[in-house]
């Protein structure tokens, strides 16, 4: 097994497995550290890959989170078919943040990719906040943030309760250590205890840091690609320049 860093603030393939066959723990144990240091990785040339393979390996990660109100692909639960970008998806953002316990990790493998377009950008949340001046921290770190589900949810019939959440802003990785900011647009409405209106300008300034060129790094997918993210301490979003061209991914989830 080989680890490449991809760019400076996060991101790197790993390359020389083959996750159709059993990986050790040792092996395993190198695959979950390099994802810790380096947010998000690319495991590649993993085309061979069956639906349960990938399910298989996503369990080496924790309990497979089947999605309340998408449906998973038949047959497979927990794995859910992601094509066409929409705004949702094109926003930065961190996977179900509106749930009382976030996912912890995202496993997205490519399986129809179009010609050009479709990439995935990522960011850095522990950079982002390592940028801030230590008396703008200390400020957030006192901080709480409201996370609301989309209309997705409604839409579903789920109760408003089911799908409302309050995170720190601020959130230390179990793992690492390492603080990261923990708000995005997709899901944040307000500061706890402040109005949307005077969150407003706070929380799109904080936008605005996460998504600095510095904090990103921009994955061009390739057929067989098994992309594996941190949802503790990345953001991401997709780059909405696929035209009418089918973009397939298996997407599974791991629980918080």
């Amino acid at each position: 097994m080989e680890v490449r860093q991809l760019a400076g603030a996060l991101g790197a393939e790993v390359l020389g497995l083959d996750l159709t066959e059993e990986i050790a723990d040792v092996a395993f144990a190198g695959i979950r550290d390099a994802l810790h240091e380096n947010g998000v990785i690319c495991i590649r040339g993993q085309s061979a890959m069956t639906p349960e393979d990938q399910l298989g390996f996503a369990a080496r990660w924790g309990e497979i989170s089947v999605h309340p109100y998408v449906p998973s692909i038949e047959g497979y639960p927990g794995i859910m078919k992601i094509y066409d970008p929409n705004p949702i998806t094109q926003t930065w953002h961190s996977d179900s943040t509106h749930m009382r316990q976030p996912h912890a990790y995202t496993l997205l493998l490519a399986r129809v990719l179009p010609e050009v377009g479709g990439d995935t950008m990522f960011a850095s949340a522990t950079k982002a906040f390592e940028s801030l001046s230590w008396g703008f921290q200390e400020m957030l770190r006192t901080l709480s943030a409201v996370h609301e589900g989309t209309d997705l949810a409604a839409d579903a019939g789920l109760d408003h309760g089911a799908v409302v959440a309050v995170h720190p802003v601020v959130r230390t990785h179990p793992d690492t250590g390492a603080e990261a900011l923990f708000v995005n647009d997709n899901y944040v409405t307000r500061i706890d205890g402040w109005t949307a209106e005077e969150s407003r300008p706070l929380l799109e300034y904080l936008y605005g840091v996460v998504g600095r060129y510095e904090n990103t790094y921009r994955h061009r997918w390739r057929s067989g690609d098994l992309v594996i993210w941190d949802n503790r301490s990345t953001q991401h979003a997709v780059v909405g320049d696929v035209a009418g061209e089918e973009r397939v991914l298996h997407r599974v989830m791991i629980a918080g």
